[in-house]
């Protein structure tokens, strides 16, 4: 029974993967082609999109389903907007090089073991 039950978990990471990158794909799309429609419209820093594009890249997908989803349904008249950085759910890498250009994001603790990711403008990758 636990060969098959480790199968199943190495299938369902390498799923959760793929959708992963399929879903960073039809981000990077939306911000090439599509942003440029209603450009300066968003009423956050980061933008809607990039906000989902940095928790894809660093959460699991139903954490950055969810945030990416009340983010879009707060980004209205209704709500005053203002700065909202996404938030790391747990800290899992560790870089070998550290260097202010080899650091892609900028990590800021919020709460315990939680952390506001915040892009690099120096990131050179």
């Amino acid at each position: 029974m636990r060969p098959l039950m480790k199968n199943f978990t190495m299938i369902l990471k390498k799923f959760s993967h793929a959708l992963k990158q399929l879903l960073l794909k039809l981000l990077w799309l939306y911000q090439k082609f599509f942003t440029l429609i209603g450009f300066g419209s968003c009423r956050y820093y980061p933008s809607c999109s990039e906000y989902a594009r940095l928790n894809f890249e660093n959460n699991s997908i139903s954490s950055a389903f969810y945030h990416s989803f009340t983010r879009i349904l707060r980004c209205n008249q209704l709500f005053e907007g203002g700065i909202d950085y996404p938030e790391l759910e747990k800290l899992c890498h560790r870089p070998a090089k550290l260097d202010v250009d080899s650091i892609k994001y900028w990590l800021v603790p919020s709460k315990k073991n939680r952390y506001y990711i915040i892009k690099n403008f120096s990131y050179k990758g």
